[in-house]
């Protein structure tokens, strides 16, 4: 506590006299009220954004001058290695075949095995040279666009807690997501299209499911709508028996009940929510058939994504990543595209590569690398990079030598590789540095909060400001942790 106190405040107390007042939680938490309320606090009082429950999706303005209106976040479940893509280790080729020094003898999943070099070929890529494995070579082809984070480390090495780290700030569950945050700030510029989409692997959901997407104890009106290309939400389509006048005049006649409804219970803001939730409903039931249709994107946009060439779940993946561009061109305020899984066999769901890396790696690559590269392409030629950040994550690394079966590498928390691009984001760029073999983050280290307020902020928010009052604290995304990396900022 006494950490969050401005030079202001600190004149006030030292560490000892502070906890000497406090006499206990309950007072602790008093006074850091009383302390934010007179501005004593770093942070500054609270920004809670003015929310009519009736309509909570309208637009908001943000904490200040914004380098993006939407983000797209593409997670890439099950945990990308590193050292096999974005994060070159010379020394891994040097050190091949032999015992790691100062490693323990069991991680996460079982003994350490003898350091392995990248699976696959490193090249030096575009104007900048920075060396991208042959794994991903499509997505190669935009590294001079993209800003890299080398440095980057989760609180947990197991899929579940990391996943929830990742998108809410918290191993548990039950914290609202960074796309429920992030609409809670600033609502949406389409009325008719959820604020929040979560668009699934064809395969299912991760592990830690609707959490990732979840709104936690935000309010329900912010959590994430989840649907993909190849199922679209159920229950739009107009009953053939009902003719289109009769159902607008059916829907007409619902909103009146509703309004006057409201008017019996004044100030209920539950009820209101709910109504305007139902409302919203309504108008997808004309807006989100159109959003998912794709058979009038022209032939050269399917050829540019692969949807007709590669495997199934190639195809289907490419379809979500054409959805993904649509909802974003017609003002969703976050995308959340998924690549991966829960784990029903390793390395086949997700990019969990505990055995046979050089397989499911490159199984999960074949879906992943062309549509991704094309969604990119087809962002920067329509001119959305401009007002849109993408946000590439996994959950963690991996390890630079493989486990004891020889053939797979087993997960790694303590340095991992994620990367920014587009609006608001310094291109060509990498920040931080894992060690000589990419086992730990050594220069410049980060956490995922530091990650999550760096992407708050280039949307126009304060981390440290952006709350929501529950159960006796101020809660926010970055917990009470965090700082912008500016850095990685144009």
């Amino acid at each position: 506590m006494h950490e969050c106190l401005s030079t202001h405040g600190h004149g006030f107390l030292n560490r000892r006299d502070f906890l000497g007042r406090v006499g206990g939680f309950a007072g602790g938490i008093a006074l850091l009220r009383l302390l934010g309320a007179d501005g004593l606090l770093a942070a500054g009082a609270p920004i809670r954004p003015p929310i009519d429950p009736q309509h909570p999706y309208a637009p908001r303005p943000p904490h200040f001058a914004a380098k993006a209106d939407q983000v797209l976040v593409i997670f890439c479940v099950g945990a990308v290695s590193h050292v096999d893509t974005f994060d070159y280790k010379p020394d891994l080729v040097r050190f091949d075949g032999l015992k790691p020094p100062g490693v323990p003898e069991v991680t996460f999943e079982g003994p350490t095995g003898n350091i392995a070099r990248p699976r696959w070929t490193f090249r030096p890529r575009g104007q900048t040279g920075k060396m991208v494995s042959d794994l991903l070579p499509n997505l190669a082809a935009h590294t001079d666009d993209m800003c890299f984070i080398h440095s980057l480390t989760s609180k947990t090495s197991a899929h579940p807690q990391g996943e929830n780290f990742l998108n809410t700030g918290s191993t548990f569950e039950g914290f609202p997501s960074l796309g429920a945050w992030v609409t809670y700030a600033l609502g949406t510029e389409n009325q008719d299209l959820p604020a929040f989409v979560a668009i699934n692997d064809p395969r299912g959901k991760p592990r830690s499911g609707k959490n990732n997407w979840g709104s936690g104890f935000l309010p329900a009106a912010f959590q994430g709508t989840d649907f993909n290309a190849v199922k679209p939400l159920a229950n739009l389509a107009r009953p053939d028996r009902l003719a289109t006048d009769a159902d607008r005049a059916a829907r007409e006649f619902m909103m009146r009940l509703n309004a006057g409804h409201l008017e019996r219970f004044p100030g209920d803001n539950d009820l209101a929510a709910r109504i305007a939730s139902y409302e919203l409903a309504g108008r997808m039931q004309l807006s989100v058939p159109d959003v998912t249709d794709l058979a009038h994107e022209p032939a050269i946009v399917h050829a540019l994504y692969g949807t007709d060439s590669g495997s199934e779940l190639k195809r289907e993946y490419a379809r979500n990543c054409m959805l993904a561009r649509r909802l974003l061109e017609k003002g969703v305020r976050v995308v959340q595209l998924f690549n991966g899984a829960d784990a029903q066999a390793n390395g086949v769901s997700n990019w969990d590569s505990h055995a046979d890396i050089d397989r499911s790696h490159a199984m999960q690559a074949e879906i992943f690398d062309q549509p991704t590269a094309a969604l990119l392409t087809d962002l920067k030629q329509r001119g959305m990079l401009e007002r849109t950040l993408v946000v590439w994550v996994t959950e963690f690394g991996r390890m630079p030598f493989l486990q004891a079966n020889g053939t797979g590498r087993d997960h790694n928390p303590d340095a991992f590789t994620c990367w920014l691009m587009g609006a608001g984001a310094r291109a060509g760029f990498s920040y931080g540095a894992s060690d000589d073999l990419g086992f730990k983050a050594v220069q410049n280290p980060s956490t995922l909060y530091d990650f999550n307020a760096t992407v708050l902020h280039l949307l126009g928010l304060d981390h440290e400001r952006l709350t929501y009052y529950h159960n006796g604290l101020e809660r926010r995304l970055t917990d009470v942790h965090g700082h912008v990396i500016k850095e990685m900022m144009a």
